[in-house]
Formats: C-alpha cells, sequence, structure tokens
C-alpha cells in the first residue's frame, strides 16, 4: 500500500500529466485535471492518427479510424444542416450498432448533446424522453422507429433510420442518404464550452420516470483521464514494490497483442460509452460490439478478436466463465475481466483471478451521475481486498453523511452515505430543480449509497441506501447476503430483498437460480449461511427459479419487479 500511496502521489504532483488542480465552476470549487482537453471533439480529433488501425468490429462487419472519421464528419455536417447548434440535443436510440458511434461523436463534435435512449422502453416511456428533451435530431433503428411511430409526438423533429427495412414515413431520411457524398475533408468550425452537455443519461428511476443526468464535456474529459491515473498509478506501484523487494513479480504475463475491448452492455448507459467506448477510442484500440448479449457468442468473439479488456456487469462475467464453451475458447488473450455496474462479489473476484491465464479481475464503482468511476480496483489491490471497490479517483473528494446529513468524522470503521465532488460531477438533472436541490447541494453529489472508508483509502459499498433490509430495527444489507450466498458452489444467480413482516416490519427474502445440475434446499441453504453470517440475515423466505431472474438494460436484477411478481408489491 505504501508504494501505491507513493505512485499516486507522483501521478499526482506538478507537471504530470496527470496532475489535478481546483477551479471554479458554477461558484463550486472542484478538483480537476490541470492539462485535460477542454471538450470530447478535441479528444475525437487526437484519434485521426489511427487511421489504418481496425476502430469498431460489430458482429461480422469491420471499420477502421478512417472509415469512421469520414462517416462522422459527413454526419457533422448533415446535423448543422438540419439547424443543429451548440444548443441542440440529438437522440440516440438503437442497438450497439456502429452508426450509434458514428452519430454520437458527430454530434460531440459540433457541441451539441447526445441524448441516450434506453432501447429497451416502451413507447410511453420515450415519448417521456423525448418531450423531456426536445431533441433537434432523433436517430433510430426499426425497432424503436416503430415505437416512435406508436407515440403522439408530433413528427417535428428530423428522424433518421438506421438499418432500416420498412417505408419509411414522411420527413424521415435513411441513415446512407446522410452520409452519402463527398468527404468534406473537416469538422464544422464551431466553439465549445468546456461546462456544456456532452451527453444526456437518463437514470433508472426507482419511482416516476427516469431524469435526464447531464453529463457535461469537462466531466466526461475528466472521467477518462481518471481511468488512465488509476490504471498508471497501479502500474507504477507495481514496479516500485517489485524494485524494492516487496512483491514478486506477476506470474501472469500479459499477451503483446494489440489493445481490443469488448463492450457488452449498451452504450446509452454510462458503463459502455464512458467507461468502454471512451478510453478505447482514446488508445486506438479496437471496440467490439454484439447484437445483443450472448455469453456464447461473447466468448467466440474473444477468440476471434483477441480481446483484452472485457467489461460487463457481474451478471455478465458469471456467464461467461460459468458457460460451457469456456474451457473450449482460447481467453489467453484477456488481460482485464470485470466491469461495473454493480459489485463484484468477493467469490467472482476470485473465479476471474483463477479462469484467466495471463489477466486479473478489475472493477469500477461510478454512477452516471458521476459521468463514469467514483473508485476503481484491479489486479493485485483488487485480490488483496476483494469486497473494495478501490480507492477514490484523482478528481473527487468523498466525504460520509449520516441519515441527516451530517458530516461523518472519518474513521476505517465509520459507515454513512457516501459523497463526493469534483469535475467529473453532474451538472444537473434536466428540469429536475426539486431533484437537483435534493442530490446536489454545495458541489457534493449524494450517490445513495452506503459505505466504509478503510485506513488505506479503500472504498467498501456495503449497499444501496433504499434497498437496505430494516428487519426489527436492525440494519441488513442485501449486498451482504448476496456475497455470502454466493459462495455455495450450486448458486449461479442470487437477488436478495425484504418482504414486509407484520411483527418485524421486514424480513430477507432471497431468489436463486441454481448451477445446471445442482441442487439445493431452503434448509441446506440456510445451514451453509449459518455461522457466515448472523441469524437475522439468513433470509427467512426462498425462491428457486429455472429461468433467469429479469434484468434491465444493463443487465441489474429488477429486484422491485420481482418482488412485485412474487408478493405482489
Amino acid at each position: 500500500m505504501k508504494h501505491y500511496h507513493a505512485a499516486r502521489a507522483e501521478i499526482d504532483a506538478p507537471g504530470s500529466p496527470l496532475a489535478t488542480t481546483f477551479t471554479e465552476v458554477l461558484g463550486v470549487s472542484i478538483k480537476t485535471f490541470a492539462s485535460a482537453p477542454p471538450h470530447l471533439r478535441a479528444l475525437w480529433e487526437m484519434t485521426s492518427g489511427f487511421a489504418d488501425k481496425e476502430y469498431i468490429i460489430y458482429e461480422d462487419e469491420r471499420y477502421t479510424y478512417a472509415q469512421i472519421h469520414e462517416q462522422v464528419r459527413k454526419f457533422a455536417h448533415y446535423l448543422l444542416e438540419q439547424g443543429v447548434t451548440t444548443e441542440s440535443r440529438v437522440a440516440l436510440g438503437m442497438r450497439n450498432y456502429p452508426e450509434w458511434l458514428v452519430a454520437y461523436w458527430a454530434t460531440v463534435s459540433i457541441g451539441a448533446a447526445v441524448v441516450g435512449l434506453n432501447a429497451w422502453w416502451t413507447s410511453p416511456e420515450m415519448e417521456y424522453a423525448l418531450r423531456d428533451s426536445t431533441p433537434q435530431v432523433l436517430v433510430v433503428d426499426d425497432e424503436r422507429l416503430e415505437r416512435f411511430l406508436s407515440t403522439s409526438i408530433e413528427h417535428s423533429m428530423k428522424v433518421v433510420a438506421v438499418r432500416s427495412k420498412q417505408q419509411l414515413p414522411d420527413g424521415a431520411v435513411s441513415w446512407s442518404d446522410t452520409i452519402a457524398g463527398v468527404d468534406p475533408g473537416k469538422l464544422p468550425d464551431v466553439v465549445i464550452d468546456t461546462d456544456s452537455d456532452a451527453t444526456i443519461f437518463y437514470t433508472s428511476g426507482t419511482t416516476g420516470f427516469p431524469k435526464g443526468a447531464q453529463l457535461t464535456n469537462r466531466g466526461s474529459v475528466a472521467n477518462i483521464f481518471n481511468m488512465m491515473a488509476m490504471s498508471a498509478s497501479a502500474n507504477l506501484a507495481e514496479q516500485k514494490a517489485i524494485a524494492a523487494g516487496d512483491a514478486q513479480p506477476s506470474s501472469k504475463i500479459p499477451t503483446n497483442l494489440p489493445l481490443a475491448y469488448m463492450a457488452s452492455t449498451p452504450l446509452f448507459h454510462v458503463t459502455a460509452c464512458n467507461c468502454v467506448m471512451h478510453p478505447a477510442t482514446l488508445l486506438g484500440a479496437k471496440l467490439v460490439l454484439m447484437y445483443k448479449w450472448d455469453p456464447g457468442r461473447a466468448l467466440e468473439l474473444i477468440e476471434r478478436e483477441k480481446v483484452t479488456t472485457f467489461s460487463g456487469v457481474p451478471t455478465m462475467t458469471r456467464e461467461i466463465l460459468l458457460h460451457p464453451d469456456w474451457s473450449k475458447r482460447d481467453t489467453s488473450s484477456v488481460q482485464s475481466m470485470g466491469g461495473g455496474g454493480s459489485a463484484l462479489q468477493p467469490d467472482l473476484v476470485t473465479k476471474i483471478a483463477d479462469s484467466l491465464s495471463t489477466g486479473q479481475p478489475s472493477t469500477g464503482y461510478g454512477m452516471t451521475e458521476t459521468c463514469g468511476i467514483i473508485t476503481s480496483n484491479a489486479a493485485r489491490w483488487f485480490i488483496a481486498k476483494p469486497e473494495s471497490c478501490g480507492p477514490i479517483v484523482p478528481t473527487l473528494e468523498a466525504k460520509l453523511v449520516d441519515e441527516n446529513g451530517n458530516d461523518i468524522a472519518p474513521s476505517p470503521e465509520a459507515i454513512g452515505v457516501l459523497c463526493v465532488k469534483g469535475a467529473v460531477v453532474i451538472k444537473g438533472y434536466l428540469n429536475r430543480p426539486e431533484a437537483n436541490a435534493e442530490t446536489i447541494k454545495d458541489g457534493w453529489l449524494t450517490t445513495g449509497d452506503i459505505a466504509r472508508i478503510d485506513e488505506d483509502g479503500f472504498v467498501y459499498i456495503v449497499d444501496r441506501a433504499k434497498d437496505m433490509v430494516i428487519r426489527g430495527g436492525e440494519n441488513v444489507y442485501c449486498s451482504e447476503v448476496e456475497t455470502a450466498i454466493y459462495q455455495h458452489d450450486a448458486i449461479a444467480e442470487a437477488a436478495v430483498f425484504g418482504i414486509p413482516h407484520e411483527r418485524l416490519g421486514e424480513e430477507v427474502a432471497a431468489v436463486l437460480v441454481l448451477r445446471p445440475g445442482a441442487t439445493l434446499s431452503q434448509s441446506e441453504l440456510e445451514t451453509f449461511l449459518t455461522g457466515t453470517i448472523a441469524k437475522h440475515k439468513i433470509p427467512t423466505t426462498v425462491w428457486f427459479r429455472d429461468t433467469a431472474i429479469p434484468r434491465n438494460a444493463t443487465g441489474k436484477f429488477l429486484k422491485r419487479e420481482l418482488r412485485k411478481e412474487l408478493i405482489g408489491q
């Protein structure tokens, strides 16, 4: 740990490319990177040097950086012709098609904001987001076009249809028409404000309609630099520890292969867009996309494309490791496996470390509201502290508060709601002043996650405040119970939540999916958990499912839908 802290200090030293500083934004002093480019367009322009390298692999389609740059230039000029300005928004609603990335880079390169539409939304949900964000242009595939046409929105916005096989409605144009013609040779000349909106991603609300989080150019660029700084610190700390004789070199020698990232989650989510696509693009890596998530197909593509970084939610990682094709496919190229979206349970950290021949586990904890990661943990440090999501990134300050919002004195034993402040915190929620006032106070964002921070500065997420079960006055953290359950070899999936109890208020319940061929009864589970977690935390109601637990578009379990399905509330 002393080498890690020394490395962080060296990376953040004055004169370092990744040094931080304080600046004032909207009246709040925040940490940011001193030498960060001002906006996403600047980062995109840097990638022109990768012209001949492969950029996007979508199933069996292949595109170089040069090919995508040409399409971006053409679509950027098309957007200008439609009246899109730095004050405008462009909505994207489609699967992880290459066109999503082209439209994204074209939009941010002219200073407009991308509105990421959840591809799983129904027509009413899509209608809400479109009315809320008022985009100038809507770019959709056939499935999303059908849903849009079912809304009651007057079709005043320009509609661009991607990979459409149907008769287009009046006023709509095909994607191919927007990028036809002569390459303009350069992007349009625009002036982009560092603190302008780059994207609007809608958060999955627990009640009511989702909120449109306004991610700025400053925050999006800072997130990329945070990821670079965390990776550089870990690598430098490793070198320092080995040089000092305090650690042995890893027996897992990374493969010397070109970087290839697999984006297994949807691009309309901050994980795939800001934490996978952004760094992959800046590094000149190959980005591997799929039509839809399928662990068998993912393994096939990992082998074929020699994927070096796999990033997904924990359920995806489990599915890959448990898939019968895991042992049949060559996964030796993978140097990093993990991701974010929800916590990697400690048993999964060990499984990844044991399963990869040349790679190590990694994770990032973050939120849409922080443009990406808040912490990250990987390799030697992740194995040493598998229950931790890692230390806070360079451009964030952190503190814990109690249920009344009062600061809690720092201590390794202190547990409270995690709050953060810095360059990556969103500007706010679109058209939601009440939510802004509740969530962001004097620049401090309330994450809604209950956490503790150890003596080394490593963060442990205990649970979501809203997911916590209060049983007879005792707090039961669902993530802790799930972690204990996953220790059993029979478990493939586990979701823990609270159900009403007349005397205790709430009781702990669990929904379990077993691995193929495995057997387990509730009494056997109770015996297994006894001695591992306190008796009051052991689920008293257990449902076994033969099918996978329902998830949202980003792979998170839909616990509220489960609860409603099983107990009607």
